[in-house]
């Protein structure tokens, strides 16, 4: 196998993005509402999100965009649909500040000391930029889909970031923790990495916790995953 760069999705492989959501949650929305269940409103804004946004082609909108309008049918079907723009606006801005997971960064830099490690991530630029300084990860490129037009899981998405790298795409691995991402990747010819993030969904668990075919390199952290992908450089 020859890799020339690691492509990661971000928005839920690198960022814990329910623990952010959650705690905006405790600090904004409980004190008016003490008994709404967070992780259910953090779940659920973010499946009508990815509903949103998943498979787009040429959209007037982006991600950011679709957490803000997703943002006020949640609070809707929760019955807080008096909560001030203030506070809706907070709530939003969350995404922007969102933690990594505590095992990248420093696999992160590992990695890049041997291949280019890219940002590819169906996340709008401006908001991959603020985590990305808030949590010091110095990517050597970030690819949104918002750049492309078009969105994961499009084959399109997938040939269109290897050719911006200058790469066939059997060079690019693809490093996710979604078996949709990984399995499209596959499919347009990347090689593919599933790291497990048992956490991306808090107490529920994520949907697809497991890997559903035979890929490249299957690890529980990123620890594991950089040992693994720098053990087959030297091979």
């Amino acid at each position: 196998m020859k890799l020339s760069a690691i492509a990661f999705d971000t928005g839920g492989t690198v960022l814990d993005w329910h623990s952010g959501v959650v705690r905006a949650l405790n600090r904004i929305v409980t004190p008016h509402e003490p008994a709404l269940d967070v992780h259910a409103f953090a779940n659920d804004w973010r499946r009508r999100t990815m509903a949103t946004i998943v498979g787009q082609s040429r959209p007037s909108f982006n991600m950011d965009d679709a957490h803000r309008s997703t943002l006020d049918d949640t609070l809707a079907a929760f019955g807080l649909a008096s909560l001030g723009d203030d506070e809706r606006h907070a709530l939003w801005r969350t995404w922007h500040e969102l933690d990594a997971w505590p095992d990248f960064p420093a696999a992160m830099a590992r990695l890049r000391r041997a291949l280019p490690v890219v940002s590819f991530t169906m996340l709008p630029t401006a908001l991959v930029v603020d985590v990305s300084r808030r949590n010091g990860l110095a990517w050597d490129a970030i690819i949104s889909c918002e750049m492309i037009g078009v969105y994961k899981p499009h084959r399109e998405a997938y040939e269109t970031a290897a050719r911006w790298l200058a790469l066939p795409p059997d060079e690019v691995l693809m490093v996710a923790c979604h078996n949709f991402d990984l399995n499209a990747a596959h499919a347009a010819g990347l090689h593919t990495a599933f790291v497990r993030r048992p956490d991306e969904w808090g107490p529920a668990g994520p949907p697809d916790p497991h890997p559903n075919m035979a890929y490249d390199f299957i690890e529980d952290g990123f620890d594991a995953l950089a040992a693994r992908v720098l053990g087959s450089l030297d091979a």
